[in-house]
């Protein structure tokens, strides 16, 4: 089995005695070094924000990187109200920074936004409005007055690539969505109900928003996404009958598309992208 690059962790080293990668936030924005063009952005790797000229008003052990000099621990926090960028640093939304930050460190923080987006909106109990305390073994916040139990949240979202033998050979379907400033398309997604199994889900936005039915459901996999706090569960399916009717709530257009003549799509980023592409390998000689 391949060693994972990050391990997650609970328990902080004490005392930490080597310099650890803190993702350090303002608000949604994370502090980076970056250089002269930004166009390449690192995470500070120090043993407290203090040594760069900041201070955290949060602290969360994350885990470490198993890296060839050896295991370097990640912190996350939140940085104090008005606090002064350093010099050579910005702060940047991940979309941002996505292309500027080394794809594992890119990943742990987007981990890291989520756990202090969650610190800070569960500063006090959903419940009973009592401060909350961290627990020290699992990521969970309770209430020391009712005993209510919070956890970082996740919302499970469906994301389906869904495909057709056309008159010209084989079609994917892909949408341009209402929200979208520019011209990219993308598969269908959307967010799992109450009651709702993943499979159900999958038939249901796709019937909502294009007015086909689907078949043979096939699970693809899974990515965590931060914007916000989504889990992405990826499928593929075949189209089994039905006309585009677009639900004009949701979508802009949708076509069905050849492997060679694609539109605007996706960044790597995402796993919509890992789909479009898996279709155009299956289908490109």
């Amino acid at each position: 089995m391949t060693e994972q690059p990050f391990t997650p962790g609970l328990i902080a080293p004490e005392p930490l005695t080597s310099p650890a990668y803190w993702f350090l936030f303002d608000g949604y924005r994370l502090l980076v070094h970056v250089d002269k063009e930004e166009k390449v952005a690192n995470v500070p790797r120090v043993i407290s924000p203090a040594e760069l000229g900041v201070t955290a008003v949060s602290r969360h052990y994350l885990g470490y990187l198993n890296t060839p000099e050896g295991e370097i621990h990640c912190f996350t926090g939140e940085l104090a109200t008005k606090t002064a960028v350093p010099t050579g640093m910005i702060t940047a939304g991940l979309r941002r920074l996505y292309p500027m930050l080394p794809e594992t460190l890119f990943q742990i923080a987007g981990r890291a936004v989520q756990i202090v987006d969650w610190d800070r909106t569960h500063q006090y109990c959903g419940r009973c409005g009592h401060p909350t305390d961290i627990l020290p073994n699992e990521r969970a916040k309770k209430c020391p007055h009712c005993g209510h139990t919070s956890y970082p949240r996740l919302s499970p979202a469906i994301i389906v690539r869904v495909t057709r033998q056309g008159a010209n050979g084989p079609e994917i379907l892909l949408a341009h969505g209402q929200r979208h400033r520019t011209g990219m398309y993308s598969v269908l997604a959307g967010f799992v109900e109450p009651g709702e199994t993943l499979e159900q889900c999958v038939q249901r936005e796709v019937r909502e928003e294009t007015g086909i039915e689907i078949q043979n459901i096939q699970y693809f996999g899974s990515q965590p996404w931060p914007f916000s706090n989504s889990l992405m569960i990826a499928f593929t399916a075949e189209y089994a009958s039905g006309n585009l009717k677009i639900d004009p709530q949701e979508l802009a257009d949708a076509q069905w598309f050849p492997p060679d003549n694609l539109p605007l799509v996706p960044p790597p980023i995402s796993i919509a992208r890992q789909l479009i592409d898996d279709f155009v390998r299956q289908h490109t000689t």
